[in-house]
């Protein structure tokens, strides 16, 4: 073979090299484009994402605040009933204290008369009627003394 032939050859494999080095250098840094191109992507997803579960978070510890707060409130309005029943049964217990001790006064003063007006319903009575709390009152939130 001749050299100029030879060295023809050798030119032409450098440059067949060169080319494919070109290449793959061209398609390394393409590569990377792509992968930043994703990876921005990807940020963005997280940031959009994250976003979402900031504002669910807040929703939700509103919504327990709330909760809360009407808890307390229920609590509150249930603890003042219970006051205001105690209160009123105490004050039938006093009422019907002082019904007993009118009675045994009146027996005292004209004894067998409390057994001829059985069928009269006193004053005394009527007062602990009208002392009762029903649960309908406490269930409204509202009793109040008749």
């Amino acid at each position: 073979m001749d050299t100029w032939l030879v060295v023809v050859i050798v030119i032409a494999v450098l440059v067949v090299l060169a080319l494919i080095a070109l290449a793959v250098a061209k398609g390394g840094r393409a590569g990377k484009a792509r992968k930043r191109e994703q990876a921005r992507d990807h940020l963005q997803e997280a940031d959009l994402r994250a976003a979402r579960a900031d504002k669910e978070q807040a929703i939700a510890d509103e919504q327990a605040a709330r909760a809360r707060r009407e808890r307390a409130e229920v609590e509150e309005r249930a603890a003042q009933a219970e006051r205001e029943a105690q209160e009123r049964s105490g004050h039938a217990h006093q009422e019907r204290t002082a019904a007993a001790e009118l009675r045994a006064k009146a027996e005292k003063l004209a004894p067998g008369l409390g057994r001829h007006d059985a069928g009269h319903v006193g004053e005394s009575q009527h007062a602990d009627v009208t002392q009762q709390i029903s649960r309908e009152d406490i269930e409204r939130g509202g009793a109040t003394r008749a």
